[in-house]
């Protein structure tokens, strides 16, 4: 055989589908991990500096923040390992069905591995539409925020009196990041505007924003792992059925 052929077949065996869902799923988890990590760091700062003036009203925020900090690490460890089961996975299917190698056939064993794969997948799969859906919280939080801080400004140029724009306000209580005895527990007027105007907000949102993209970037990579881990066990079980062992 020779060494065209041999590259041929090995890039033959290569599993593109299982290949360019890791990619995505390392891509996706390293801008939630790292964008929602410094992001929720970030609200921590917002939160005190301009909504609460006691250390008790964000007391519960901050263990909330420094725990989802640890998840994170957990997930980015996890994902990195289970992308590259996957990957392996995906490689031993992928040969198996094109007989690459021709000791290397499908076996029941194998097919149990690939069965299990599906199963786990579909369950992250669920849990982190979940994680998605919640991860949008915060980012329509920060858009109603830019939006108000909009208003006010419009306001600002067309009205001269301060009382026209000083009722609209943005309170934190209302999206649970406070409690409700929190003082102050809302921005209102051009306090509000101001706050828009800082750099720690818009770093925030755009933080937010790419975690946002991130998790769906994630998503997307679970699905791929379905439709190629599904397709291949099919084709093992009808290799199976054929007697090609």
């Amino acid at each position: 055989m020779g060494c065209y052929d041999c590259c041929i077949r090995c890039i033959g065996a290569v599993p593109y589908p299982s290949l360019v869902a890791t990619l995505l799923c390392y891509a996706g988890m390293g801008l939630f991990c790292g964008c929602g990590h410094e992001a929720l760091a970030q609200t921590a700062v917002l939160v005190e500096t301009y909504f609460a003036r006691n250390v008790q009203d964000y007391e519960i925020m901050a263990s909330f923040i420094k725990y989802f900090q640890y998840v994170i690490y957990g997930l980015a460890s996890f994902f990195f390992l289970y992308g590259i089961l996957l990957l392996a996975e995906g490689f031993y299917t992928t040969s198996a069905v094109k007989q690459t190698f021709g000791e290397f056939r499908s076996t029941q064993c194998g097919r149990c591995l690939s069965l299990t794969f599906i199963i786990v997948t579909y369950i992250l799969a669920f849990i982190w539409l979940a994680v998605f859906a919640f991860s949008a919280i915060p980012v329509f939080f920060l858009f109603n925020m830019e939006q108000t801080c909009h208003n006010i400004n419009i306001l600002a140029e067309t009205t001269p009196s301060i009382n026209q724009h000083g009722w609209i306000c943005m309170d934190a209580r209302q999206y649970g990041l406070l409690p409700w005895n929190a003082m102050p527990g809302k921005a209102c007027g051009m306090t509000l505007a101001s706050i828009c105007k800082t750099s720690e907000f818009y770093v925030t949102y755009d933080l937010y924003i790419a975690a946002f993209a991130g998790a769906g970037v994630t998503l997307l990579a679970l699905f791929l792992y379905l439709v190629a881990t599904t397709y291949n066990y099919a084709v093992l079980r009808f290799l199976g059925r054929k007697g090609i062992r």
